[in-house]
């Protein structure tokens, strides 16, 4: 019998996204879209004068697996700097790739553990994280 797609873990994460707006309500907020999957996220941040999340909405369309990491994402994106996400973002790659262990820098992320064997997912888990990066590095320009 082969294991169902999504863990209550997942879907427990997926149903409690802080944070959250409607889509077409975030305005001015950095978007991205997953390639693969059709995924998109939206982020708005606010920046302290250290250039550190002091302040943070999001809007998720994605599947179970893309909700769960914007749930985590979200979860912990304050007082994080563009180089801290960074860090994520890459051992976040390599952990999906299979090259290395899960971030500990970001709490929760094995609980997207059952995703490893699921590449399909694996930017959808990806595009909360990239985006935030994108929405710290554009909030700082």
């Amino acid at each position: 019998m082969t294991e169902p797609p999504y863990t209550r873990d997942i879907l427990r994460l997926a149903a409690s996204i802080p944070y959250l707006e409607p889509f077409e309500e975030l305005e001015g907020a950095t978007e991205r879209r997953s390639p693969t999957c059709g995924s998109r996220m939206r982020v708005a941040v606010e920046l302290d004068w250290a250039g550190r999340v002091r302040r943070i909405r999001q809007a998720v369309e994605a599947c179970a697996y893309g909700q769960a990491s914007a749930a985590l994402m979200g979860g912990h994106a304050m007082c994080r700097s563009a180089a801290e996400v960074a860090t994520t973002v890459g051992e976040l790659e390599a952990w999906l790739a299979g090259k290395g262990d899960v971030p500990a820098s970001w709490p929760g992320l094995e609980t997207l553990a059952p995703a490893l064997t699921r590449k399909g997912r694996h930017c959808a888990i990806l595009l909360p994280f990239r985006t935030l990066l994108a929405a710290i590095e554009e909030e700082a320009e």
